[in-house]
């Protein structure tokens, strides 16, 4: 059985990295309303984000590019709440940082009308002088590499990154360049294990990971996904914990603890 237990402290970034170094996983779950916001923190939840997913699993769009900076407010504060303890992240969305002045009047937009203490930001390398900015202005950002749906038409698809030499050795070194400039936090998305895994010991930063293996520091799914509710082919990283379960509450408790004891993901939801 699988048996919530409620954060007891307030998340913030200085707690994530603490647990980092005292080698802990934590937990994070996308979320788009009050009461699964509150659910999921019940269960136990270290970062609920406010993705640009929700272009997909909410609007029923192909991609996440539709998605507006007053669709992530909406969502942004509805979620915020339900939360008192975890941290509350959300996403940049497309658009939204062609430029750093841009990202600093849209993410300061968005941390007053939502409260929320982390921005994520997709672009790797380009978005460097961008973390700069917001670093030097007192906003906490977490870096987005690997697979980065706002440039799927560019990707041409949803294919994993990094697998070539090359490419895994500038991921890393962006991801240092990052770290470097001021990000807190990094996520990786759909790339080897051992390319993760690699960049996570490189780094002092906590980095959460989206198929991206079991050797990071926190793992990430999209809420429809553990539920076994979204729409049509599901992602090879993502689960359904919903089977065998008997109520949401305990199928979000057997993620959440599947992550910490370091069971989520296997190589079946990974990419070698």
């Amino acid at each position: 059985m699988y048996l919530p237990k409620p954060l007891e402290d307030s998340i913030t970034v200085t707690h994530l990295k603490k647990l980092k170094q005292q080698g802990e996983k934590f937990a994070c779950l996308t979320a788009y309303d009050y009461s699964f916001a509150k659910l999921i923190e019940e269960c136990g939840v270290e970062v609920v984000l406010v993705g640009d997913s929700l272009g997909m699993v909410i609007q029923g769009h192909n991609t996440t590019i539709p998605v507006t900076l007053d669709n992530i407010k909406y969502h942004g504060t509805t979620v915020r709440a339900g939360l008192d303890k975890s941290m509350l992240m959300l996403d940049m969305p497309f658009g939204s940082l062609n430029s750093p002045q841009q990202a600093l009047d849209n993410a300061s937009e968005l941390l007053k009308a939502t409260q929320a203490q982390v921005v994520k930001l997709e672009g790797g390398s380009t978005q460097i002088k961008t973390v700069e900015m917001l670093s030097a202005f007192g906003i906490a950002t977490c870096a987005h590499l690997g697979l980065q749906p706002q440039l799927v038409n560019k990707l041409g698809g949803y294919r994993v990154q990094g697998k070539a030499k090359s490419a895994a050795e500038e991921m890393i070194a962006t991801a240092k360049e990052l770290e470097a400039a001021g990000a807190d936090i990094l996520l990786l998305e759909c790339v080897p294990a051992s390319l993760a895994a690699e960049i996570t010991n490189s780094l002092e930063i906590p980095v959460i990971g989206i198929g991206a293996g079991a050797e990071v520091d926190g793992q990430i799914l999209v809420l429809h996904d553990i539920l076994n509710v979204t729409a049509g082919k599901k992602p090879k990283f993502s689960k359904n914990f919903m089977q065998g379960q008997s109520s949401i509450q305990a199928a979000i408790t057997r993620y959440v603890t599947e992550v910490k004891r370091g069971q989520f993901p296997d190589k079946t939801h990974s990419f070698l």
